[in-house]
């Protein structure tokens, strides 16, 4: 499938590592040039340099801090001046989840709740207020922001907390963007493997003293397809969202976990 793609201009926030990297790659394989955004210039660098090797495209890294108004600013006109537009944005820039166990209410701190939604919630919300006119004076856009399933469980106050915020600017964006040819649409990865999930694993199979194989049969466990999620999959469902075939799709929440068991969402 020709998911027309080819000369389409990205934004990939948290693009240096993890889903992000993942969701950036993908696209440049499918004809896109791509502006990696992240705080650490270090690591845009090493992962523009990888993922131009591999794909062929112009793939820039643009350091930046998404919790802050000014420099977000300057992170969009960095790319315009760049890649000479914006067509798609994936917001994936985020304090990951899933790698310690969530704190408990007492434990949970003023500080560490708004640094939280800061990043997540506002930092999405800015990236978009950006992007957008770039798109609205095209006549065409795709915004995807990456959200998670503790919007759809509980077990992370903060993380249910930021998650359904997520999908409920996603629902307002695509409401006042739509009628202007810009599609909004939020991902709801589940448990999903990234560099980062080799030190969990090793770090549980020496807690409980059982084989790496068997911690990764027990994570697997948690959807219906019984394998862990890789950032790879949840890149093919965004670049599919970030495409021109995705017009259907405007403020709707995609689960992609594998299969969440139990629920029914409708």
């Amino acid at each position: 499938m020709d998911l027309q793609l080819t000369g389409k201009r990205a934004v990939v926030t948290g693009g240096s590592k993890g889903i992000g990297k993942a969701c950036a790659l993908l696209l440049a394989r499918e004809g896109c040039d791509v502006a990696l955004v992240s705080r650490t210039q270090a690591d845009l660098d090493a992962a523009a340099s990888e993922i131009a090797a591999a794909t062929g495209r112009t793939i820039v890294g643009v350091a930046c801090d998404t919790g802050d108004d000014e420099s977000v600013r300057g992170m969009m006109r960095a790319v315009v001046a760049r890649l000479g537009g914006v067509d798609i944005l994936v917001n994936a820039a985020a304090k990951p989840g899933g790698q310690q166990p969530p704190p408990r209410l007492a434990e949970i701190t003023d500080e560490a709740f708004n640094d939280d939604m800061n990043v997540k919630v506002l930092g999405y919300l800015r990236c978009a207020r950006e992007a957008a006119p770039h798109m609205a004076s095209n006549g065409w856009g795709r915004i995807i922001n990456i959200s998670g399933l503790a919007a759809r469980q509980t077990g992370s106050i903060i993380g249910s907390m930021r998650n359904v915020a997520v999908a409920a600017l996603t629902k307002n964006l695509a409401d006042e963007l739509g009628p202007l040819g810009i599609n909004v649409t939020v991902v709801h990865p589940g448990l999903t493997r990234t560099e980062a999930t080799a030190g969990v694993i090793a770090r549980r199979s020496a807690a409980q003293g059982v084989s790496a194989a068997i911690i990764e049969r027990q994570m697997a466990e948690g959807n219906t397809v019984r394998r862990l999620i890789d950032a790879s999959d949840i890149a093919a469902v965004v670049a599919f969202l970030a495409s021109p075939l995705s017009v259907a799709l405007n403020g709707d929440a995609i689960a992609a976990g594998g299969g969440a068991p139990r629920s029914i969402h409708y």
